[in-house]
């Protein structure tokens, strides 16, 4: 069974504890990185935005993306928030397992 990651933008620090937290004692993910400070340029709505944002980054089984993928925008304040996974094709395997492991209930 494959591992992913998944990023996901989000507007301050306090949002992606509350969901890395949630996203960990949910046993979705086995962890969650979050990277405090990333300036982000975008379109929105016809025009050119910048904003601080930090960064989550989710590591988790692919079984569980989907389940992710709506527990965030559940928990999410942007109406259309980034969420963007990656398959990750190789690692440490005592890693891999122990991402699995995790995820378990």
């Amino acid at each position: 069974m494959p591992a992913i990651l998944i990023l996901s933008t989000i507007p301050e620090i306090k949002t992606g504890k509350h969901i890395a937290k949630t996203l960990v004692d949910e046993k979705l993910a086995a962890c969650v990185n979050i990277i405090p400070y990333i300036r982000s340029f975008y379109i929105w709505e016809g025009k050119t935005e910048e904003d601080d944002e930090a960064l989550m980054i989710i590591k988790t089984e692919k079984d569980l993306e989907n389940r992710i993928i709506q527990r965030i925008k559940e928990l999410h304040p942007y109406s259309l928030p980034e969420i963007i996974t990656f398959n990750i094709s190789g690692g440490l395997p005592e890693y891999l397992n122990w991402i699995f492991e995790s995820v378990r209930k």
